[in-house]
């Protein structure tokens, strides 16, 4: 039995990064890993890839050759590769003992509109292969109400098409002030807490307001799915990684991979049940410019003590 990671998400949210990154991590602790590039659009590929669907399928000569624009080209390509499944099915046969991680287009429609991606994980699935699907979102998009609405409604439209466990990344965590401080705390937007709040920000936006009924509209939905919610990444801190997986590991089943019993499965579970309430609150002080705590603002790029105590901590 494999288990694995397939990577998804909108352009520039950092997928391609993330299979780098996530891939090294794994293989510093141990683990055989093996990239799957399914995207045949990506041009930049920082990895080695164990299997490549540009050697099944060109995606320029696609282009050229049919008068696709770059979104019918990825289609076509896709489509391709389901009719052609076997191809995929022999590669990924000897991969079984490797930890598999495959890298997706950045198309959104892929995973919302259309039943490609779908189909091809429900035969790689029948080929005894366990997967969580990450969808990576860049943090950026927190910063707008309307933009996190957006994204709040691609990630569920993705976890109800894609019949799998689903985790949702927030990365870049590291750039996340860059455009400004954020309007409310981290878990505000990892938990999807009330999303009403939202409503006064939205109005104050002169732009959105003939949209304001139905950004509301799509809140709602969303809130009465409950089912969307965030991690927080940064792909080149160890601890930021080390605690996706181990949320990955208990989707997947890898966590259980090695033990024989039920009793030992709840005797794990029981373990690593902890009290969550300020779960990300180290990663909010550590990467927010400031934040609030009990009504005080701390500034942590203008204290000229912060950096000498932290070295004090850390010598």
């Amino acid at each position: 039995m494999g288990f694995g990671q397939v990577v998804i998400g909108p352009p520039g949210s950092g997928k391609t990064v993330y299979c780098n990154g996530m891939s090294q991590f794994l293989q510093s602790i141990g683990r055989k890993v093996s990239i799957i590039n399914l995207d045949p659009s990506n041009e930049n590929i920082p990895y080695e890839a164990a299997v490549n669907i540009q050697e099944l399928i060109d995606f320029q000569t696609v282009v050229d050759q049919t008068d696709l624009g770059p979104n019918g080209g990825l289609i076509f390509c896709m489509e391709y590769l389901e009719k052609n499944i076997d191809w995929l099915k022999e590669k990924l046969l000897p991969l079984k003992d490797h930890y598999i991680i495959f890298d997706c287009p950045g198309q959104v429609e892929l995973y919302t509109h259309y039943k490609i991606i779908s189909n091809i994980l429900d035969n790689i699935m029948k080929w005894s292969f366990r997967l969580t699907v990450i969808q990576v979102f860049d943090s950026f998009y927190c910063k707008n109400p309307s933009n996190f609405i957006s994204i709040l409604l691609v990630s569920l439209s993705g976890m109800v098409r894609i019949e799998l466990p689903h985790i949702n990344v927030l990365s870049k965590m590291d750039l996340i002030e860059q455009n400004g401080p954020l309007d409310f705390n981290l878990d505000f937007y990892t938990d999807v807490l009330d999303l009403k709040y939202l409503d006064s920000f939205l109005d104050k936006d002169p732009r959105l307001k003939k949209f304001s009924k139905l950004n509301k509209a799509i809140a709602g939905v969303i809130e009465d799915f409950s089912l969307v919610s965030f991690i927080p990444l940064n792909i080149m801190d160890k601890k930021s990684v080390a605690n996706l997986i181990a949320s990955i590991d208990k989707s997947n089943g890898y966590i259980y991979g090695s033990l024989d019993t039920n009793t030992a499965i709840l005797e794990i579970q029981e373990r690593e049940t902890q009290w969550n309430f300020d779960k990300y609150q180290e990663t909010q002080e550590k990467y927010y410019k400031s934040y609030e705590d009990d009504d005080v603002i701390f500034e942590n790029d203008q204290d000229e003590d912060y950096d000498e105590f932290n070295k004090y901590l850390n010598r």
